[in-house]
């Protein structure tokens, strides 16, 4: 059984115009996450055991994962947040979890279930209190993708002595979530908004993993290699849609043009290779040192973020003010990919990876492949 990549390239265009529908309101891509589900992308990452695409295991799996978001992402990047959002989930549980929370976790995702991981905390942290086998949660997350439609959210949450845990919240009751954020220019359709777990109360198989594991290395910087596919879509069609709009002004001949053609090309080909190379290094963890792994991916982060700002920017150089025309799709698309590619850190990240490997290089391709 294969993934039906075609018949998910071949959605593009209508979650496209999803995307641009409901930007003005900040709408959830509520088509755009059916038509995904109904391919199989919600439970692709799921092993073949328990109904998915085992695109979570191996170097063959992570190819496979970083097409589905890459594909997601070229047709609406606020539905591949939602998607990456729903697998990096789904990762954790399998990584830190039991068995049989994998399981259980399968078998919601086969229900309709939407998963995500929501860390950023709010003005009250969330804190945890655990009395026998229940937990009582208090405080709240801000910035959590999907926050009226998620219906298992993975979060973090400080115990009495400060240690940190996953819990999976079932959202099954009445969501005690907050509007969309305010002010926020792009990725308007990805949800982001505040939930507040104030006397939500699961018990305690809820926790996933042990204390500390959430940022335990590699697999805390290992994980952002599932954005970089998501960003990697949306720099790819941006590029299309210069190319495209130019022939049709009859400007893409002239060599202005042309020589702005040819960067975005080679920008949006690092990307991709960038984003191949730490997917790969990624899921080959068991063959490097964790700290390989999670430098060699925090450059890739850095690599397709500086890439995808050159595009945008060849993207308004070359189609000049109809790049800033509301109706021009190419204007609603900065917006996100300019939201989207905007990581915590980028600085220290870098000063860390390169500290790394000042004195070691960098892992090589054909010892993954």
């Amino acid at each position: 059984m294969t993934f039906p990549f075609d018949a998910l390239s071949a959605c593009r265009a209508e979650l496209e115009e999803e995307a641009s529908i409901n930007d003005a309101q900040g709408t959830f891509p509520a088509d755009g996450l059916r038509r995904v589900r109904e391919l199989g992308g919600l439970s692709a990452v799921l092993p073949a055991t328990l109904g998915g695409y085992g695109f979570g295991e191996g170097c063959q799996g992570a190819i496979g994962l970083l097409h589905l978001l890459r594909l997601t992402g070229e047709g609406n990047l606020s539905l591949g947040r939602i998607v990456e959002g729903h697998v990096n989930a789904i990762r954790l549980i399998a990584c830190y979890g039991t068995p049989e929370q994998l399981a259980r976790a399968a078998a919601d995702i086969h229900d309709g279930a939407l998963f995500g991981v929501w860390v950023t905390q709010g003005t009250a942290p969330v804190r945890m209190e655990q009395t026998g086998d229940s937990i009582i949660l208090r405080g709240e997350k801000i910035f959590a993708s999907g926050v009226r439609q998620v219906t298992r959210a993975l979060i973090t949450a400080s115990t009495a002595d400060d240690a940190t845990r996953m819990i999976l919240v079932p959202l099954d009751t009445e969501h005690n979530a907050a509007p969309c954020l305010d002010g926020i220019t792009g990725m308007r359709g990805a949800g982001a908004g505040r939930y507040d777990f104030t006397g939500t109360m699961v018990l305690s198989d809820a926790l996933i993993g042990q204390s500390g594991d959430y940022l335990r290395q590699p697999e805390f910087s290992a994980g952002a290699w599932r954005g970089m596919a998501v960003a990697l879509g949306g720099v790819d069609r941006l590029v299309t849609l210069l190319r495209e709009q130019l022939c049709a002004r009859s400007r893409a001949e002239n060599p202005s043009q042309q020589a702005r053609i040819g960067t975005a090309l080679i920008a949006a080909e690092t990307a991709r290779l960038w984003t191949c190379k730490a997917a790969l290094i990624a899921a080959g963890t068991d063959d490097h040192e964790a700290g390989d792994v999670a430098a060699t991916v925090n450059l890739a982060r850095l690599a397709v973020e500086r890439a995808g700002l050159e595009v945008i920017e060849l993207a308004q150089r070359g189609l000049g003010l109809s790049a800033f025309v509301k109706t021009n799709v190419v204007e609603r698309l900065i917006r996100d990919l300019s939201t989207y590619l905007r990581q915590p850190a980028p600085d220290e990240t870098l000063l860390e990876a390169a500290e790394w490997f000042t004195r070691r290089n960098l892992p090589r391709m054909e010892r993954i492949w």
